[in-house]
């Protein structure tokens, strides 16, 4: 009989999270969760808790974790608790641990996905953040320690399927053209730059095909989501932006193409759940199943495609400059958009502010090559601390 593989779930409240535990509750036979974390929803961990009864529980913050703990407690699960960034780490890097799902949402999700590379884990890559920035660090990482890195957002999964197999996702450069990177086109694609300007938090998060977090759903309706997913390519599979084309695709059917030179276009297609792509990377190199109905082909009918446009969608634009400059400035990148983007959530600036916070602090950003964690770190807050004062003066 075959040994149960161990998963830790970093993030495991969030959407990506759920569908995780999702698949794996289909799979008994195959996975048991060994540690579950997340930042502080605690009605959800408990449930969670409840129906997989892992080791660990680690929440980010401490009194989630001291209310956590005395309901586990009072309910007799043997769930040990355990709090803060630290423990992260830990759980992420246990020897215990066979797969890590990667999907805690933004910078917090650097260091403990790092260290599970640095530990040869199986990574499941849903945290894009953790490429864009420190890339070079973490690619260095999953080479030294001979990891496992299988990506998880629904366009990278489909450009790894659409390779040759492979572990590490290098592209045979003799038979490849391009990438060809679809993006939704988020809520606003056909809105005016002046209407945009007046859209409201519940607006952005509503997305016309793709259940996600907020957070990633504003990044959705900027196009920095696709931002984001350009560098996170440029690492993953060792191209430059200029070996991607970006193609808006409103049905979010086809989720990525690799263009050879013979003339051929691979395509991975499927419907828009993410189940599909975390099945993917849990059962690798097997395909096990994910609960995701199949496609009917002849139902979806029309599929579209057209270009991005990077004047009303500047963010876009801003990831791609982040690229060419290279260093620190895809760091900077992401800590701007991450603080402008809580602003825009908590009202205090306007959806097309998002990309006018993130271009001042890009202008600020005096660049160095991220050569340690901690330049990279140090990047992140300096950035923060811009996009702060930047959004002050707004007001």
């Amino acid at each position: 009989m075959q040994a149960l593989r161990l998963v830790t779930v970093l993030g495991s409240t969030g959407s990506i999270g759920v569908s995780t535990l999702d698949v794996i509750a289909r799979h008994p036979e195959q996975f048991e969760v060994y540690a579950l974390t997340a930042r502080q929803s605690v009605a959800v961990m408990l449930e969670q808790c409840q129906q997989f009864r892992p080791r660990y529980a680690v929440m980010l913050e401490p009194e989630a974790a001291a209310q956590l703990r005395q309901q586990l407690l009072a309910q007799g699960l043997p769930t040990q608790v355990l709090s803060g960034a630290s423990n992260l780490v830990e759980v992420a890097a246990d020897a215990k641990v066979d797969i890590v799902m990667a999907a805690i949402v933004g910078a917090a999700g650097l260091a403990p996905t790092l260290a599970a590379a640095q530990q040869g884990k199986q990574v499941l890559l849903a945290n894009k953040e953790a490429l864009v920035m420190a890339g070079g660090l973490f690619m260095s990482a999953v080479r030294d320690a001979n990891a496992v890195l299988l990506p998880i957002d629904s366009e990278h999964n489909a450009i790894f399927q659409c390779l040759p197999s492979n572990a590490q996702a290098q592209i045979d450069k003799r038979g490849f053209r391009k990438i060809l990177l679809t993006a939704s086109g988020g809520p606003f694609r056909d809105w005016s730059a002046e209407a945009m300007r007046e859209v409201t938090p519940d607006q952005a998060c509503a997305h016309p095909n793709w259940d996600m977090g907020r957070k990633i759903s504003v990044d959705s309706a900027t196009l920095m989501n696709k931002g984001l997913e350009l560098i996170e390519a440029c690492w993953l599979f060792d191209v430059s932006a200029a070996d991607i084309e970006i193609v808006v695709h409103p049905q979010s059917i086809v989720h990525s193409m690799v263009q050879y030179n013979d003339g051929s276009v691979l395509a991975q297609l499927g419907n828009p759940d993410m189940r599909t792509p975390i099945a993917y990377g849990l059962g690798w190199p097997e395909r096990i199943d994910s609960g995701v109905a199949d496609l009917d082909i002849v139902a979806a009918g029309q599929l579209d495609f057209e270009a991005p446009d990077e004047q009303r969608f500047p963010c876009l634009r801003l990831a791609r400059e982040a690229v060419e400059r290279g260093g620190i400035c895809m760091a900077a990148l992401n800590a701007a958009n991450e603080v402008a983007v809580e602003a825009f959530l908590e009202e205090r600036i306007s959806f097309t502010a998002i990309a006018e916070v993130i271009e001042q602090v890009l202008q600020q950003t005096v660049n160095a090559e991220p050569v340690t964690l901690n330049v990279v770190q140090q990047a992140d807050s300096t950035a923060r601390l811009m996009a702060r004062d930047v959004i002050s003066g707004m007001s």
